[in-house]
């Protein structure tokens, strides 16, 4: 009997009772559409976190002021400065760009508008750079701009939403701390971050603008320094640079607690990374558990269709069908059924991922999750499938193939 035979006569007899294999495949469907819909939300969440990272800019490595204990209570270090930055930018070879971060507060104002914005910080000509962010409209100040300390400012699309409308924000004045800045540029659109915080309610402006303008200081101190590496390969070379660079300034001796702490974003987006693979994966196992559900229900119903066609059996043994056959007969239909819920379970799976996805994104505001459907997630499942009509459909099909072809004809 060859296969093509075998599988019509395999669709015949499933055919003949639609209801109890429909009910049959219903495990298998269930399990493979839910760990379709957990693999491909664990991808969107992946995707999301990788996301937000990149949005930090290009390779980035952020530099903090260490912590130091002081009547026991934790108290940040005055200990970076804008010195270290420039240095960082250029004795650390694996190092492209870096800039320092000098944050301020404050009301903007234009007109009879004001506004207060997220962030407002005070940077270096390189921060661009850095953040691999591009200008929408304008320029971006320059190292002149920096060393006379000029009062012009970069802002956000929030902000040209929020104070000029439909006004061109280039050439405009704003006032900030009741001290004017002229808008040179607008910063391209950015979105929101994952826990929704808007990255472009934002101004920029030259560090020294910001220490001596709106701070009134004449330290050197900033709040942190962003570099950005070369390319992702040389990340740990770049860490290791200014590490070394900075131990080196500051005058630490080994053995020593450092003054400053250096975070690699990459290490941080992997570890986000492997805490959402460990619960896509432990929620994909879950999942899995309605598979073998479905596979004892198609042990249980192959069972009982191989006591109602007892007598079908016999006969076909009577005329020349070996036990091989008949094992082959019952095995197919075992795997029919669960390739037939695997293929539904599927499409379930992937309209119910870009359902909750599109779910997630109508109730959530700024953070747009991506509707990432997993293929291959679909084909294991789809392969387990099969598998699974294999490996409980067999007993039955064995059982099939050793019944006796004279009580077989003589059961009723």
């Amino acid at each position: 009997m060859n296969f093509f035979l075998t599988l019509r006569i395999a669709i015949r007899a499933l055919a003949k009772n639609k209801m109890r294999a429909a009910l049959t495949v219903l495990g298998v469907v269930i399990g493979i559409a839910a760990v379709t819909t957990m693999v491909s939300l664990g991808q969107s969440a992946s995707s999301l976190v990788q996301g937000q990272f990149e949005s930090l800019g290009s390779n980035v490595i952020i530099v903090f002021p260490g912590n130091r204990q002081r009547g026991g209570v934790s108290q940040a270090q005055v200990s970076l400065t804008a010195r270290d930055s420039e240095a960082i930018g250029i004795e650390c070879p694996s190092v492209l760009a870096s800039s320092p971060i000098l944050g301020a507060g404050g009301q903007v104002i234009y007109g009879s508008s004001n506004f207060s914005p997220n962030e407002m910080h005070g940077v270096s000509c390189d921060y661009l750079t850095v953040r691999n962010w591009q200008l929408r409209r304008g320029d971006f100040f320059t190292e002149r701009d920096v060393v006379s300390a000029s009062k012009v400012c970069v802002i956000g699309h929030t902000l040209v939403v929020k104070l000029f409308q439909t006004t061109d924000p280039i050439g405009q004045t704003i006032r900030i701390k009741n001290i004017p800045f002229q808008v040179i540029g607008v910063l391209e659109k950015k979105g929101a971050n994952m826990v929704g915080q808007d990255l472009d309610n934002i101004v920029l402006m030259p560090i020294s603008t910001v220490r001596k303008r709106l701070r009134g200081s004449e330290f050197d101190n900033v709040n942190a320094i962003m570099a950005s590496a070369r390319s992702t390969k040389l990340m740990q070379d770049a860490q290791n640079e200014i590490d070394q660079l900075l131990s080196e300034r500051h005058r630490i001796q080994p053995g020593t607690p450092r003054d400053f702490v250096v975070q690699n974003t990459t290490e941080i987006a992997n570890v986000f990374g492997m805490i959402t693979g460990t619960l896509t994966l432990m929620l994909a196992c879950i999942a899995g558990i309605s598979l073998v559900v479905g596979g004892v229900g198609i042990m249980n119903i192959m069972l009982v269709s191989v006591t109602e066609r007892t007598r079908e059996i016999g006969i076909r043994m009577a005329v020349g069908a070996r036990s091989g056959d008949i094992l082959r007969q019952f095995l197919v239909e075992a795997v029919l059924l669960s390739c037939i819920g695997g293929v539904i379970g599927f499409l379930l799976g992937v309209g119910a991922s870009i359902g909750l996805v599109s779910l997630i994104n109508a109730v959530t505001t700024g953070t747009k999750w991506k509707h990432e459907v997993s293929f291959t997630a679909g084909i294991v499942a789809f392969v387990f499938a099969a598998a699974v009509g294999v490996f409980f459909g067999f007993y039955p099909a064995r059982r099939a193939s050793r019944l006796d072809p004279i009580e077989a004809l003589r059961y009723e």
